[in-house]
């Protein structure tokens, strides 16, 4: 009875201790699956069109790197687990991002667009004044118009390349309004007028 007895204590203590040392293993399957996920979430475009989400997914990695490091184990896959769901919402929310920036191009794309008629309108009023600078509006407004063409068609696939873009159209567009005012300011010259010989 007493061996039996024994035997039922050694047995549990047994178990017990394997259970512990279950748990004392680093969560390195936990720890992989996180890593990849992060690394499809940045591949996605996280880093651009889902910045927070992707930050708070990187603070949930640096908890489990810090609980693994204090061989807190359990914790730390727990976080690993976390983390990986967190890289996948990043990921998940690169779409909606994206859209966002990509709706936000086409709106400055209108606005410039619309500049650029009025710009182009004024330059036909300003014809006359505008000799001196003829040639410069000509390379410029041929900039602008191949600027323009460019954004529209890469404005979905690259929405943020699209908004820089648009933005240095926008201040060559602003540079000539400039211009045309400062002309329209100054006195017409004079027409030479030919002398006649007497």
């Amino acid at each position: 009875m007493r061996t039996v007895r024994l035997s039922i204590l050694a047995f549990a203590v047994l178990a017990l201790a394997m259970s512990w040392t279950g748990c004392s293993k680093p969560p390195e399957a936990e720890k992989e699956t996180a890593k990849k996920a992060m690394e499809d979430a940045i591949s996605a475009g996280a880093e651009k069109y889902a910045t927070a989400d992707l930050e708070a997914a990187k603070k949930l990695w640096e908890t489990a790197d810090s609980q693994m490091k204090e061989k807190k184990y359990k914790e730390a896959k727990q976080s690993y687990l976390d983390a990986k769901a967190a890289f996948e919402k990043a990921a998940a929310a690169v779409e909606a991002g994206k859209k966002a920036a990509v709706d936000q191009a086409k709106s400055s794309l209108n606005a410039v667009e619309e500049e650029w008629k009025k710009l182009n309108a004024t330059a036909k009023k300003m014809e006359k004044k505008l000799r001196e600078k003829k040639q410069t509006w000509k390379a410029d407004a041929k900039a602008i118009h191949d600027g323009l063409a460019r954004v529209k068609e890469n404005i979905s696939s690259a929405p943020d390349e699209a908004k820089a873009e648009l933005d240095e159209l926008k201040t060559m567009i602003d540079r000539w309004k400039d211009t045309f005012k400062e002309m329209a300011k100054a006195p017409a010259k004079p027409k030479a007028t030919k002398k006649k010989k007497a």
